[in-house]
């Protein structure tokens, strides 16, 4: 570019024409480069908590006030995939958090959580944020049948993680955010060994964030268009896996049942974020067999033991996030002789579609509130 600004009289016009279209050219390549950066964010904060005793169970555990420090990096999405603008271009991100207990029943823990950060008011300098995360966390102890036996929260070291949060940024320098929130965190290993009655934490936060660019401002032609499957039907096939303990005393044989499932859903997209779901499955829950042969259930005539296996019908929502999506179902069992439960599940999970047609999940089925079966879910979209 130098030579342009070395030019000569001499020069004839044309080469001040190319040299302004050149400069012109690059100006507006940096500009668009720098609008589409995605800027990141990153925090640290305090966490002040207490146990929820949501189970006369863990009344004895109920008693000290974690505290923790949380780490975290995140990115403001541009635009580069429809749904940002269809969310107002929330931030996506992962943090880091560890948790004294201040229990040695408890001990510490340590969670990796990615997680999704929506604006609900934003100015040039100030943020109200809900945030919607889940991972993985890691115990320094748990349940033991001789030495940690009154630990009836915490069945197994490793665990997954929800976590939502309101959080509050305030500027206090061009860069410096103070950051204020209330929070609720979950720690649980979905049934897949007991005891598992799992850890709430509603929580007080408390931290700095610094932003590389604030008051961060959309293209306009970052708004993207309508997608083309709006108010069309599809159809889901699917098949799900999952392992359980039924007693605490399994875990001294290493005894896991397996749990299946075959689902067939029919699906409606309702708009850009939206599917709606209707969809039936069958269950074959091998410990159920188990129960009623140490309980010695025989209910039938004959001394014939009732059937473990299960059928259900359920309606569902998909929040959809570009390829991932937020799944939440509600369904009730239409063929259930062995009463070993409600006569209603429920089911959240995320989904993802690694292809156009192929999708997995990770769901967890639950019981009025208590984990029934983590479920590893592969299927077909037709």
């Amino acid at each position: 570019m130098k030579y342009c600004f070395s030019a000569t009289p001499q020069w004839s016009g044309k080469y001040w024409v190319w040299c302004a279209t050149l400069l012109g050219g690059a100006t507006v390549a940096q500009a668009q480069q720098t609008e589409r950066v995605a800027p990141y964010i990153v925090g640290a904060y305090a966490q002040g908590s207490f146990i929820m005793a949501h189970t006369p169970a863990i009344t004895h555990l109920a008693v000290s006030h974690p505290t923790g420090v949380e780490l975290n990096l995140q990115r403001q999405t541009t635009g580069t995939a429809p749904w940002h603008a269809w969310y107002r271009y929330p931030k996506v991100g992962l943090a880091l958090v560890y948790y004294d207990y201040h229990n040695p029943m408890l001990g510490q823990s340590f969670a990796a959580t990615a997680y999704i950060n929506k604006a609900i008011w934003r100015t040039a300098r100030q943020e109200l944020n809900f945030r919607l995360g889940t991972g993985l966390g890691y115990f320094t102890t748990s349940y033991d049948r001789y030495d940690n036996k009154k630990n009836e929260m915490i069945g197994s070291r490793l665990n997954a993680t929800i976590q939502t949060r309101v959080e509050y940024d305030v500027a206090v320098s061009d860069h410096l955010g103070l950051l204020m929130g209330v929070a609720f965190n979950h720690y649980s290993n979905g049934a897949t060994t007991k005891p598992n009655r799992g850890i709430n934490l509603p929580s007080v936060v408390l931290g700095v964030n610094y932003h590389q660019q604030r008051a961060f401002q959309p293209q306009p032609d970052a708004m993207a268009a309508e997608p083309d499957d709006i108010g069309r039907f599809f159809v889901n096939l699917s098949t799900s896996y999952a392992f359980k303990q039924l007693r605490e005393t399994d875990q001294w044989v290493n005894r896991r049942y397996s749990v299946f499932s075959a689902t067939v859903a029919v699906g409606k997209r309702l708009n850009r974020k939206s599917n709606l779901m209707l969809g039936l499955e069958g269950f074959q829950d091998q410990s159920l067999r188990a129960a009623q042969r140490m309980d010695g259930d025989t209910t039938q005539t004959g001394g014939r033991l009732p059937d473990i296996r299960k059928a259900g019908v359920y309606i569902g929502h998909e929040l959809l996030f570009g390829r991932l999506a937020f799944v939440s179902h509600l369904g009730v069992y239409i063929y259930n002789p062995y009463k070993s439960n409600p006569f209603y599940y429920e089911r959240l999970g995320l989904k993802y579609h690694f292809t156009k047609r192929v999708f997995g999940d990770v769901d967890l089925k639950v019981h009025r509130a208590a984990a029934d079966a983590l479920e590893l879910r592969v299927g077909v979209k037709l």
